[in-house]
């Protein structure tokens, strides 16, 4: 799915969770008149997401979740129509998690804006970034992680894989955190190192204080970093002479539903460290250094524009 389509869905989706949390205002009732009317794939958008929650409207609660796990063609084909649109579904109704099938059925996931920490059985410890999912394999001695989606981060004391779509990740008594973003997987080493092996091009081995982006068709040239950044694994989003533009991007990772600004604002410089656990508390930060206002059409839905001058 395009980026586009991919916001298409997300608003239709914002909508549906507006329109069911009450009866719309007479503004907001006109605001979604005009974005039906905005093109015909918007109404088209709309009219197969009311079908679908008209449709799963009438599965009780337990048994529209135990459907994901059944085997059954039909139960297959209404999920696969929800997918088409984006998974309005899960987005209107289950925190917009925006996760794939895959990610539903992993053994470990998180939500939008959630991030989770544990031990495995092999004493490494994992902590999962928001919107994650990863399935584990530490069968007949293996120790093995599929990463599915999102963002994870890796310390242990013994061998361990990682599996990503890009290739296979091999570490010894290292710390580590493996991201994808955009088709691309992203690895920065912290402790110790590791064996980069992409589906396409020879072995890399990165070291502390290195990282690395690769896809399926070969790697960029690593680059080193200072592992004494703290980062999310502490909860923080470090900003430093960043453009706005880039932060609001990466911001949007940790919040659900709509997060836009106004172009104007993509080149305003950012310095600060902000807490995760709070994105309103980061908007008024920014409101307050900068020459912008923030927007509450909804908790779900934030708009950033340029500061109107009084007078």
């Amino acid at each position: 799915m395009s980026e586009q389509a991919r916001l298409l869905a997300r608003e239709a989706a914002q909508w549906l969770a507006l329109q069911d949390a009450g009866e719309l205002s007479a503004e907001q009732a006109a605001e979604l008149g005009r974005w039906r009317q905005r093109s015909a794939a918007h109404e088209a958008l709309w009219q197969k997401a009311e079908g679908l929650r008209r449709r799963f409207a009438e599965v009780p609660a337990p048994l529209a979740v135990a459907c994901l796990d059944r085997p059954d063609p039909g139960r297959r084909r209404l999920l696969g129509q929800a997918l088409a649109v984006g998974g309005l579904l899960p987005l209107a109704w289950l925190g917009y998690r925006q996760l794939p099938v895959a990610s539903w059925r992993a053994d470990l996931r998180t939500a939008t804006g959630e991030r989770r920490g544990l031990t495995l059985p092999d004493g490494t410890r994992l902590q999962l970034n928001t919107a994650s999912a990863v399935n584990l394999d530490f069968a007949q001695g293996r120790h093995r992680l599929q990463l599915v989606q999102g963002e994870i981060a890796v310390d242990g004391s013994g061998p361990v894989q990682v599996e990503v779509e890009q290739g296979l990740l091999q570490a010894w008594g290292a710390a580590f955190c493996v991201r994808l973003d955009g088709g691309r997987c992203e690895v920065a080493v912290s402790r110790g190192q590791l064996d980069v092996q992409p589906l396409a091009g020879a072995t890399m081995r990165l070291r502390a204080g290195q990282r690395l982006s690769f896809g399926v068709t070969g790697a960029h040239a690593s680059e080193t970093f200072d592992v004494q950044l703290p980062g999310w694994q502490q909860g923080l989003l470090l900003a430093d002479n960043q453009p706005l533009g880039q932060l609001l991007r990466e911001l949007r990772r940790y919040r659900p539903g709509l997060l836009r600004w106004d172009p104007a604002l993509e080149r305003l410089r950012v310095t600060g460290t902000f807490q995760l656990d709070d994105t309103d508390r980061i908007f008024a930060l920014l409101a307050a250094s900068l020459p912008l206002q923030v927007h509450y059409r909804t908790r779900y839905w934030v708009s950033l524009a340029p500061r109107q001058l009084a007078g």
